[in-house]
């Protein structure tokens, strides 16, 4: 059976936290040259390479951002799966903050899921826009905060990346609009992040557009959507019943966007830390 070694996939993870083999070295307790062969032999194993390398240090491709992904959830497993067979219960009170973004139609299932799997962990759990996440858990409103960023490498190399989706203009079934009309744009507040970046980029493009409606969240939006008011930009996850990718010529082309867990504060438990790993293997 073909797979990966768990060891140098937490090299791997430890040099891209780090941003360079020499900082590496002593965050998994080997030499420098050490940490090169097994970065080494793991994009032999890969068939790719995962890392630029440069003065600065090195970052990841976009195959080594692909398989931080994945790395982070097995050595998150296996950290679980180790903690399980020794008896040691993950329990305690854990506040997080979830994007709104984030699996909206699935959100509830794997929370309900997590409580089962879970019991003796106390969930207190907040759902709203990206830029509230983030700014909460500066605060120290939430211990563990799950936000969405546009997707891009340097963005990808920081924090915890659970789930990357594609960026998909939406509409209601059949929606059209006259040719050369504006595009009726159904947003977020302009508070939001996706909101900027999609006013950005057709102003950039040169796509005529008209705001036709401003939703509070994006239930509202969904809503919105399927009522046939207009066009939005959201993630894939986001679709919902009577709502299309729509492929109309003249729309551009959208990145991806990627889930992270935002990282660790000074001083957090052990528990938070182990709460944290879990969330990357149980909402990928």
């Amino acid at each position: 059976m073909a797979t990966f070694d768990i060891e140098q996939l937490r090299t791997f993870v430890a040099v891209a936290e780090a941003g360079s083999l020499t900082a590496a070295a002593s965050r998994v307790f080997l030499s420098q040259s050490s940490v090169s062969e097994q970065v080494r032999k793991l994009e032999e194993r890969a068939g790719r390479s995962l890392f630029t390398r440069s003065k600065a240090g090195v970052a990841l491709t976009e195959a080594g951002a692909r398989l931080s992904t994945h790395a982070r959830a097995i050595l998150a497993l296996s950290e679980v799966a180790y903690r399980e067979m020794r008896d040691e219960p993950l329990q305690g009170e854990l506040r997080l903050g979830v994007t709104d973004y984030f699996r909206p139609a699935e959100l509830a299932g794997l929370l309900a899921r997590l409580g089962e799997r879970y019991p003796q962990v106390r969930l207190h759990v907040s759902v709203m826009k990206s830029g509230d996440v983030e700014a909460g858990h500066v605060r120290g409103d939430f211990d563990v905060g799950v936000a969405m960023r546009i997707a891009d490498t340097a963005a990808l190399a920081r924090g915890a990346v659970m789930r990357r989706e594609a960026l998909v203009w939406m509409g209601a079934r059949g929606l059209s609009w006259p040719k050369g009309a504006p595009l009726r744009l159904l947003v977020l507040p302009d508070t939001c992040a996706l909101h900027q970046f999609t006013v950005k980029l057709l102003q950039q493009r040169r796509v005529p557009y008209e705001v036709a409606h401003v939703a509070s969240g994006v239930a509202g939006l969904q809503s919105a959507l399927a009522a046939g008011l207009g066009v939005a930009c959201l993630n894939e996850s986001a679709l919902c019943d009577g709502v299309v990718p729509l492929r109309q010529a003249g729309l551009p082309a959208l990145p991806r966007v990627a889930f992270h867990v935002l990282p660790a504060r000074r001083g957090e438990s052990d528990f938070v830390a182990r709460a944290r790993e879990l969330l990357v293997t149980q909402f990928a």
